[in-house]
């Protein structure tokens, strides 16, 4: 197939572009590098430097592309509390200047990235597709707008369409991994905490979970590239599909920083702060209809096996200190 990758020089984007080429198929990406990065493109794929806005200049019919992978986005839920117009301008108002170019150049298959943010905090049960939606935060606002805007594309069309919802991407794959400046995502940060013997941020240790901090479903980067390939190509004509990808396991904050201690062979320094303004409790999603539908199941899901890719990324790309490094290699 030949495929436009929307964000496809971000992390998440980015290994899902590398999975593709990897497969044969003829991709081209579209990114404004805001938060994307040049060099995470492959050389033999063509990048067009363009916000999503103006998608339609690349997605025309004479292009003849058969498929969009979407996953340009902004994502930080802070950022989003505190602008939220911006976040309505672009994963709003650019999925639909997306949508509108697809129908226009006739392209037949679309799988955009969405958010297990969309449901209401669960508590203890696993999320799943027919869960209460309640987003917390413009940025899941946004994505629960994208979907319902995009189950209507589908309705409409033939266009074969599908959401893949999730919580948390961990790990590297394929020499890609986490390159975000400012970085929100806990592992890079402890991570990075523990290289330059910083405090690590913990927002909110009064929960009510076990240790008080926040619980997550990590995903592996690997196995969600993996995901969007099988559901490109188990997109059903006429039909808006969604699916939750998850392990339905959680590991709490703490836990996953002492996961990146035994990891490192490196203390964590923990600075404590007040809970976040829409941040759930525990967040665990069961993926239970992707693995029934897509074949789909993660083949990465202890959280050591996350920490251990993301640090080997962390250290190739000259992330830490030689003297850090140099303690690590004693220890591991």
């Amino acid at each position: 197939m030949k495929v436009l990758v929307t964000g496809g020089a971000g992390y998440i984007g980015g290994i899902v572009t590398h999975y593709l080429v990897s497969l044969g198929h003829e991709v081209s990406v579209l990114d404004d590098l805001s938060s994307g990065h040049r060099s995470v493109v492959p050389p033999a794929v063509q990048l067009h430097e363009l916000p999503l806005s103006r998608v339609g200049e690349v997605l025309v019919p004479r292009a003849g592309y058969d498929a969009v992978v979407h996953l340009a986005a902004k994502a930080l839920v802070d950022e989003s509390m505190k602008r939220p117009g911006l976040y309505w301008n672009h994963n709003v108002m650019g999925s639909q200047a997306l949508f509108a170019a697809i129908r226009a150049a006739r392209v037949r298959r679309l799988v955009a990235s969405s958010s297990c943010s969309v449901y209401a905090d669960p508590g203890s049960e696993p999320l799943t597709e027919t869960s209460r939606m309640n987003p917390r935060s413009p940025y899941a606002a946004s994505k629960l707008v994208m979907d319902l805007t995009l189950a209507e594309e589908a309705r409409t069309s033939p266009l074969a369409a599908v959401s893949l919802r999730y919580t948390n991407a961990a790990g590297a794959f394929a020499g890609l991994g986490e390159l975000h400046e400012p970085e929100s995502h806990l592992i890079p940060n402890a991570l990075r905490a523990v290289s330059r013997s910083t405090a690590m941020p913990v927002y909110g240790t009064d929960y009510a979970t076990p240790d008080g901090t926040c619980i997550r479903d990590y995903v592996h980067v690997g196995d969600l590239a993996r995901a969007h390939v099988l559901a490109l190509h188990a997109a059903t004509a006429g039909h808006h599909s969604i699916y939750n990808l998850g392990s339905s396991r959680g590991y709490s904050n703490r836990e996953v920083i002492s996961a990146v201690e035994r990891v490192t062979g490196l203390s964590v320094r923990i600075a404590e702060h007040p809970r976040r303004v829409g941040d759930a409790a525990t967040t665990v999603v069961s993926s239970e209809r992707a693995r029934r539908d897509l074949g789909w199941v993660p083949e990465h899901t202890e959280i050591e096996d996350m920490v251990r890719d993301a640090w080997s990324f962390y250290r190739a790309c000259g992330n830490v200190p030689v003297s850090t490094l140099a303690t690590s290699a004693r220890r591991e």
